[in-house]
């Protein structure tokens, strides 16, 4: 009988050889791809978002089940394109230009991807022009853009105006985050979304899209 349960349990221990282990094991026993992705991995990874958002884990913990649930999902991806399973959503999120952090903005690519959303990561140091071209060719629902330092946050400021210059503004739902970023600083912008951290960019992606 696969182990579902216990997928789960190894993605909150960030044991990444035993999802991988189980993910194939329930592979081999016929079990479907979107069983295993949302009954294990997913389910993992809501816990972690939980614990992260209670200050039970931290950031090198979110990292390690972020790792063992890519392991898992290295595994599924093929199986799932082939049975059609569509993820949630098309989410782009980039760090803006002149901005090189990027563990913030890892940690909410790997939280979004471990609640089923399809993910491109633009990386760092993002232009304007970069976001709207992908905006263009991916039709993403949803974009995330991020900042480290305060000198960069009028970054995402250029790159909101660019998207409505380039007409493609009110396809997509835009979300911020970064460490001096504000729900202040995102209504001034235009943005249609802030979180603090990245557990609850997940639940504002969500709740952005009504799902």
């Amino acid at each position: 009988m696969a182990d579902l349960q216990g997928i789960a349990e190894n993605v909150i221990k960030g044991n990444a050889p035993e999802v991988e282990r189980l993910v194939r094991e329930a592979i081999d026993e016929g079990v479907g791809a979107a069983e295993i992705l949302n009954q294990g991995l997913v389910a993992g990874m809501n816990v972690v978002g939980d614990k992260f958002k209670k200050n039970e884990f931290y950031v090198p913990e979110v990292l390690i089940a972020a790792r063992a649930m890519k392991a898992g999902m290295a595994l599924l991806r093929p199986l799932l394109a082939d049975t059609g399973v569509k993820p949630v959503a098309k989410f782009l999120i980039g760090t803006v230009k002149g901005d090189l952090h990027d563990i913030g903005k890892n940690l909410v690519a790997m939280m979004m991807e471990g609640a089923g959303f399809q993910v491109i990561d633009l990386g760092i140091d993002v232009p304007p022009e970069k976001f709207v071209e992908v905006i263009k060719a991916e039709s993403p629902e949803l974009v995330g853009m991020s900042a480290l330092l305060t000198t960069t946050m009028i970054s995402m400021k250029d790159t909101i105006e660019a998207l409505d210059r380039a007409g493609v503004r009110d396809k997509v739902k835009v979300m911020v985050g970064g460490a001096p970023v504000t729900q202040d600083y995102a209504d001034e912008i235009g943005a249609d979304g802030y979180a603090p951290d990245a557990a609850s960019a997940v639940d504002k992606a969500k709740e952005l899209l009504g799902l």
